[in-house]
């Protein structure tokens, strides 16, 4: 299918100049810098590299991509919240959810005027592509979100081909934890769907949520949008510092050693639940969380706080549903003996 990303664009980002900093006018590292009205005075008195170029050379040798494929977002959610900007048009274009999912879409939607199409998961919570159809050639109709592995639910999603290639507009895969399944991802398709973004995270697998850092990959095309929308400088430099310093072999090996760590002890943790007979029912998971059914969510999440152990209620999402993060063995044994003399 050939698509026209920037017929998808809207025609005020199309015509849009971005505003030109100081460091886009002069990219050196060394000089005499009396051009951004900076403090000379103090450590942390110069703005950061506004195209974060020492992330992207490093990430790119990681992943093998193309680092004119790769943005770096204040958070995934800033990385959302710009594919709205680009591509909708407020009071006019629409975006589709599957539900439940995670819910920034439907809040990015509502804070951009943009009409939502919520579509319900089936029972196994994969997308009913007879539900999907009728809306395929819906022209106002610019993004699908995909969360695989979803969240709260916790399994990878079916059939995103299917989407990729019978869509005209924007198909945004949300992997936020990726890391954790045993799927590809789809960041190595990007070259082959022009209308694909594909979302990832600092946050869960690297263990670095406190710095808010969301990756997006994308065709060169796409990602040049992004870098017009975006604000000057949206990672700090502490941050861009921080992901830099994690993006070596030490670490890297440190990540994976601890992603094994998480999915041994997510296996030990579904053993466990499966002996309590207030959990009915432990959801499929590819993710560092598990989703479980109980008799009644809400007392059972208030006697865990009580008790110090913070989970999630997603009761009202999915009746009696609680998530539960894969913690370190001496987290997820605290959980179990809790919820032993809750039983």
């Amino acid at each position: 299918m050939k698509i026209d990303i920037q017929k998808l664009v809207r025609k005020n980002i199309l015509n849009l100049k971005p505003y030109s900093s100081a460091r886009d006018e002069f990219e050196g590292e060394n000089g005499i810098f009396l051009d951004a009205n900076e403090n000379p005075f103090g450590e942390l008195n110069r703005y950061p590299d506004p195209h974060q170029r020492k992330i992207k050379e490093r990430l790119s040798k990681i992943n093998q991509i193309s680092a004119d494929n790769i943005f770096f977002g204040n958070g995934s959610d800033e990385v959302i919240d710009l594919v709205f900007r680009i591509f909708c048009e407020p009071g006019k274009d629409k975006i589709l959810t599957f539900s439940p999912t995670y819910g920034m879409y439907d809040v990015s939607a509502n804070i951009n005027n943009v009409e939502l199409i919520n579509l319900e998961l089936n029972e196994d919570f994969q997308i009913d592509l007879d539900t999907l159809k009728p809306y395929l050639n819906d022209e106002n109709l610019k993004i699908i979100f995909i969360c695989s592995p979803n969240n709260p639910t916790g399994n990878s999603i079916k059939n995103i081909e299917y989407v990729l290639e019978n869509f005209n507009g924007i198909v945004f895969i949300d992997e936020a934890y990726i890391d954790f399944s045993p799927e590809e991802s789809f960041r190595n398709q990007i070259q082959n769907y022009p209308n694909l973004i594909v979302s990832q995270t600092f946050s869960k697998a690297w263990g670095m949520a406190s710095v808010r850092v969301g990756i997006a990959y994308a065709s060169e095309e796409i990602i040049r949008f992004y870098n017009k929308t975006k604000p000057p400088y949206n990672i700090s430099q502490l941050n861009q510092n921080a992901i830099v310093d994690t993006l070596n072999d030490e670490n890297i090996k440190l990540v994976q050693e601890n992603i094994k760590l998480i999915l041994n002890e997510k296996k030990l943790l579904i053993q466990s639940l499966q002996q309590l007979k207030l959990v009915k029912k432990i959801f499929p998971s590819d993710a560092n969380f598990i989703l479980i059914e109980v008799e009644n969510a809400d007392l059972i999440y208030q006697k865990l706080v009580n008790e110090n152990v913070i989970v999630r209620n997603r009761n009202s999402v999915i009746k009696n549903g609680l998530r539960i993060t894969v913690g370190s063995p001496e987290e997820n044994l605290k959980l179990i003996e809790t919820l032993q003399n809750l039983n």
